[in-house]
């Protein structure tokens, strides 16, 4: 267990999320105290899903703007797997809400595949990754998102190994997709 104590915590702001900046006394292994400051940005924990229809070999995946990775130079929105904040439910509901607001789709067979730390050095958020099945028996609605929280969803549906070829091309770039794109690949799912 690591040995740090909180000496302070400032609210730098706390809007959409929070960003806190923590000075702490962290001791070292060898017994040496040393004072640190980390800015943590926290909005919450969220949950994202992997659709795949074992049938048609095809995976469900969204197009949207991120501001992240736009001001650090990617500038074409991002090809993702469908994930969204808890918001109080726990992780396989937020998934499920996911996928029927984003992609109009009802998934079955959810399975859990990973929870994990998506920048733990500045970032609180837990994710929890879902792979899950889809066919077009199980489509709801359009998707897309809501407008009203400021998203514009395009929906994907590929083949997978399409999608697995975006990855190795660099066009996917976003973590908890190529993560899960591995699971499936692997055969895990």
């Amino acid at each position: 267990m690591t040995d740090v104590e909180i000496e302070r915590v400032e609210t730098l702001s706390d809007q959409w999320a929070s960003l806190k900046k923590y000075t702490i006394i962290y001791t070292r292994k060898d017994g040496r105290r040393e004072r640190l400051v980390r800015e943590v940005h926290d909005h919450g924990d969220g949950a994202g899903v992997l659709p795949y229809d074992r049938k048609q070999g095809t995976v469900l995946l969204v197009r949207q703007f991120r501001m992240g990775a736009f001001v650090n130079g990617h500038l074409e929105p991002l090809i993702e797997a469908c994930a969204g904040l808890l918001d109080g439910d726990d992780p396989e509901a937020c998934a499920r809400r996911e996928a029927e607001e984003e992609l109009g789709y009802r998934l079955s067979n959810m399975r859990r595949v990973s929870e994990l730390f998506t920048s733990p050095g500045a970032i609180t958020e837990r994710l929890t990754l879902f792979l899950a099945e889809y066919d077009s028996d199980h489509r709801l609605g359009p998707g897309g998102g809501h407008e009203g929280e400021g998203e514009e969803i395009e929906i994907l549906e590929v083949p997978f190994e399409e999608a697995w070829s975006l990855v190795e091309n660099g066009t996917i770039v976003d973590a908890k997709t190529i993560i899960l794109l591995f699971y499936l690949r692997l055969g895990l799912g």
